[in-house]
């Protein structure tokens, strides 16, 4: 699958939140109920997170999602 440039951006956000919060893939992904390697395809691009997998994140992040999506596209 080729990946998407604005998959790539909103995994870039994601991964710098996770880790401005000091959580690793493993933590987060433990607490938003998913895989571990789900988060790491989120975060290089890999996957099209589901809208509901996105709200979770961005709820174990302590954040709202337009934090990820705001700018997308540019």
């Amino acid at each position: 699958m080729k990946k998407s440039k604005h998959l790539i951006e909103l995994g870039n956000k994601i991964r710098e939140e996770r880790k401005k919060k000091g959580l690793s893939q493993e933590q987060l992904a433990f607490d938003a109920d998913v895989d571990r390697s789900y988060i790491g395809g989120i975060e290089r691009g890999e996957r099209n997170v589901s809208f509901l997998t996105l709200v979770k994140i961005a709820e174990c992040l302590g954040c709202d999602i337009s934090k990820f999506t705001k700018g997308i596209p540019k």
